[in-house]
């Protein structure tokens, strides 16, 4: 199972990179926990400087930015 984890506070961009998300996980099938880490302690003690942003199994993939359903299906293909 795919862990993956959605760093934001809350605002417009993160809500929409956690709907990329789970539409991208639905899909392709992918088996995965999504993790919504949306207080702010969390977010910087990983190292987040900027939001949204989105870590794959630990490994930070897109930061400062929403990624697009076909960027995350194509990160997701490449740890699945």
């Amino acid at each position: 199972m795919v862990k993956i984890e959605v760093f934001g506070t809350g605002c417009a961009k993160c809500k929409r990179t956690a709907k990329n998300v789970e539409k991208a996980v639905a899909e392709t099938g992918v088996q995965a926990e999504v993790v919504k880490v949306e207080e702010i302690n969390a977010i910087t003690d990983r190292g987040v400087m900027l939001t949204p942003a989105l870590a794959v199994d630990g490994e930070m993939k897109v930061e400062g930015r929403v990624p697009t359903v076909d960027e995350i299906k194509e990160i997701l293909s490449e740890v699945a």
